[in-house]
């Protein structure tokens, strides 16, 4: 392949960097909850959180046996080793582009990650980073450094619109390596730094004062805000630029107190819920403040979001999907671990997502936050989290909640939001369910979608309109039972959800019919089957899922289905459609992928049945997870 000078050098200057040096090779993929749970030095019990009386008498026992001052963990040297083999892995990718020809297309996607990953491995001296110092290093940062001068002094910088969210990367590695600059290239980066950030600081104080600093106000996402107003505040300390930096204050202790939800998140739409996924990055751009001011209510606000975030998390480190305002299904978070890592159980968090990071896709956006957590990373002892202990209950303050029972993660929500009909990128709240099972991974998914009711828990149609969002809604989690009621116009369900054994978890909804008729009405769970796999039901059917069209009668299924290693049961005629493509939020049409399709699980119910005032009858159903198949 043909490179020209620029790229020539740095792969020149990457060569020869071994990725098996003293930084280790320890695998972070998994943990025994039994052996973390022996370090735990508290801290579990904050908003919401509550952890049973078993769990805390196995937490106290393992604490004589293993004291947690006897265990380092991993981090933050986990982060430069793959660090350093995410730059020998990609480093011939850089396109092939002369600092004096037009800069690639994907510029902002690439190179500043690039950059400041080799920047944090030269300049940090620490004993986890044995490239601390390397010149290679340095060179292959005033390359790539020089590469975006040129971007900014062409204004090429502004597309696409998330190049805005790396134009710290390019700064906080001219703050780290400004006395290594010759003073020349030390200028030219000054400038096209300051000409970027002056734009962006224009945006900043123009919505600084407007009333919330979400989507419907300020026309952008709330991430995107604080991103933005986070690297103005850095810049302002960079470069002696007073104006900036107060400015950046003023955003930023606004976002760590009054506009972050009680929750502990920030929502995107509005406060009535969260949208996980971005959170993370909202949380980076408070966390990177509270690096960098002395602002006692930024960790604070990092503390409220660690406690959300690491009781909204699933086994496999997604973000539990019925709570998202904006993803159906987000992967383990790469952003903002530095943030968690101020707190014991936030620090084995990071941990646990790094975990279940996919190494070998590492790059461009992810390559610089992974930098930054290496970079900011406060050590010490970690903790227990959540989902170390045999079970745990999170009840949010607005009606969403998870429990942990064993190998059983089940998640409810209540949560009523203004449609945004105009906007696809935020998801119909219309699902209230999901199950999970540490054997099959997700079973029932709650995850919204966007003008689809044929995928929301429950339909009814009157005056010719069809209304899958309830009225109103709540919440009661207790031991005993955990209850979610939601009201529509012609009745209200209230769903059961029996405390699981090992291998079986009951649920029912309770139907009341309260006034008026309704057509159409009907209860829909949306199943995570995966296609390749087989379909088996009491009714005698055998069928491998694929791209086919499959509508199984409430005859075939015979009243249970089975996938995988789990069985569903229920005492209504249900039937079942696959494949249903929910709603991209991105292209702003249905997924095409198959393996993002879900299986629609359909039973009408007929309101005209309901003889008696406020009759109730109940829909159940039995799951059970055979963990030896």
């Amino acid at each position: 392949m043909h490179r020209t000078a620029p790229a020539k050098a740095f792969c020149s200057a990457m060569s020869g960097l071994s990725l098996s040096g003293p930084a280790g090779r320890s695998s972070m993929r998994r943990f025994s909850s039994t052996t973390t749970a022996a370090r735990s030095c508290g801290c579990l019990e904050a908003g919401g959180l509550k952890v049973t009386k078993h769990s805390r008498i196995l937490v106290g026992f393992l604490l004589v046996l293993f004291p947690v001052t006897a265990w380092a963990g991993g981090l933050p040297g986990e982060y430069y080793r793959v660090l350093n083999q995410a730059l020998e892995r990609q480093k011939d990718s850089i396109p092939g582009k002369s600092v004096r020809e037009p800069p690639p297309p994907d510029i902002w996607t690439r190179y500043p990650g690039f950059l400041l990953a080799a920047a944090v491995l030269y300049s940090q001296d620490r004993p986890e980073n044995p490239y601390h110092g390397e010149p290679r290093l340095l060179h292959a940062s005033e390359i790539l450094g020089d590469i975006l001068v040129v971007v900014s002094e062409e204004d090429k910088y502004l597309t696409p619109l998330n190049s805005r969210w790396l134009v710290y990367d390019w700064l906080d590695s001219y703050r780290l390596l400004e006395d290594k600059l010759k003073p020349e290239r030390r200028a030219r980066w000054k400038d096209g730094l300051i000409r970027i950030v002056t734009l962006m600081a224009q945006d900043v104080e123009r919505l600084q004062d407007y009333p919330r600093y979400q989507a419907p106000f300020i026309t952008t996402s709330t991430n995107h805000f604080a991103l933005w107003s986070s690297t103005v505040h850095l810049a302002g300390i960079v470069f002696d630029r007073p104006d900036w930096e107060s400015l950046g204050v003023k955003v930023m202790h606004r976002l760590a107190t009054s506009d972050q939800a009680p929750d502990g998140f920030w929502g995107e739409h509005s406060d009535a819920g969260p949208t996980v996924g971005y959170d993370y990055l909202t949380l980076s751009a408070v966390a990177l403040y509270a690096e960098h001011s002395d602002d006692p209510d930024a960790k604070e606000a990092l503390r409220r979001s660690t406690t959300f975030h690491l009781s909204t998390t699933y086994p496999n480190g997604k973000p539990v999907d019925v709570i998202n305002g904006r993803n159906r299904d987000s992967t383990a978070s790469f952003w903002g671990h530095f943030g968690f890592s101020h707190f014991p159980e936030g620090r084995r968090y990071a941990e646990f997502l790094l975990g279940y990071f996919p190494e070998a896709s590492l790059g461009k956006t992810s390559l610089g936050r992974m930098a930054q957590n290496a970079l900011y990373y406060h050590d010490g002892p970690a903790a227990p989290m959540p989902l170390d202990l045999p079970d745990f209950e999170y009840r949010m303050k607005v009606p969403a909640g998870t429990r942990k029972t064993g190998p059983w993660y089940v998640c409810l929500s209540g949560l009523i939001e203004a449609q945004a009909p105009r906007n696809t990128f935020f998801l119909d709240r219309q699902s209230h369910l999901s199950v999970f099972h540490e054997k099959t991974g997700l079973i029932i998914t709650g995850a919204g979608s966007k003008h689809q009711p044929e995928l929301a828990t429950f339909t009814e149609s009157f005056d010719g309109t069809l209304y899958h969002i309830p009225i109103s809604s709540d919440l009661l989690m207790s031991k005993k039972d955990d209850r979610l009621a939601l009201a529509y116009s012609t009745f209200f369900s209230e769903l059961h959800v029996a405390p699981p054994k090992e291998k079986e978890l009951r649920f029912r909804f309770d139907i009341v019919r309260t006034q008026g008729r309704s057509k159409d009405t009907r209860l829909t769970l949306q199943l995570a089957l995966r296609p390749g796999e087989i379909l088996k039901t009491a009714g005698g059917e055998c069928i491998e899922l694929g791209s086919e069209n499959i509508d199984l009668s409430p005859t075939q299924i015979g009243g249970a289905i089975r996938h995988g290693s789990w069985e569903l049961s229920t005492n209504s005629k249900a039937h079942l459609l696959w494949p249903v493509y929910p709603h991209d939020p991105y292209t702003n049409s249905p997924e095409t992928e198959l393996g993002k399709a879900v299986g629609a699980l359909v039973m009408p119910f007929d309101l005209d049945e309901f003889t008696i005032p406020y009759e109730k009858k109940a829909i159940e159903f039995q799951l059970k997870v055979n963990a030896d198949d």
